[in-house]
């Protein structure tokens, strides 16, 4: 079995970032996002709620619940406006797809690390226990049922 260096696993997860970067549903990702950005309804959009929610966080700061109120209810209708535009909820399932890849390759790569840390030490994958935790349970058990 061979160690790696430190530097030597994170250039290896830099090329593996590099491949997921070039995957069919990031390119698709990428592709829509810029369609997003060339949208002028789009674009018009989001600068309208981004003005309105600092509105928003001031009117907070100050009480002014009234006008905190109305503006949240605009708010509302903008953002609503915004995720019927076809291009953004297309946006917004590529984001879904992409973030289930990425939690698909964490979990995988979290899961494998921990199988080979349990095999490495001769421990039982099954019931999760590394070969020092299963030796030291056997050291500290009298044999008597306890």
């Amino acid at each position: 079995m061979s160690q790696y260096t430190r530097k030597q696993v994170l250039d290896q997860a830099k090329k593996l970032a590099n491949m997921i970067a070039n995957t069919e549903e990031i390119e698709r990702f990428k592709a829509v996002e810029a369609k997003i950005n060339e949208n002028e309804k789009v674009q018009s959009l989001m600068t309208k709620i981004k003005a309105l929610q600092k509105q928003a966080v001031n009117l907070q700061a100050y009480g002014k619940e009234e006008a905190l109120k109305r503006v949240e209810e605009q708010l509302e209708r903008l953002q609503d406006e915004l995720d019927r535009i076809p291009i953004v909820e297309e946006f917004k399932e590529t984001q879904i797809i992409v973030n289930d890849i990425l939690q698909l390759i964490s979990g995988t790569i979290a899961r494998s690390v921990t199988k080979e840390v349990i095999e490495s030490t001769g421990g039982d994958v099954l019931a999760g226990e590394t070969g020092s935790k299963l030796k030291n349970r056997d050291e500290t058990s009298c044999g008597c049922g306890n």
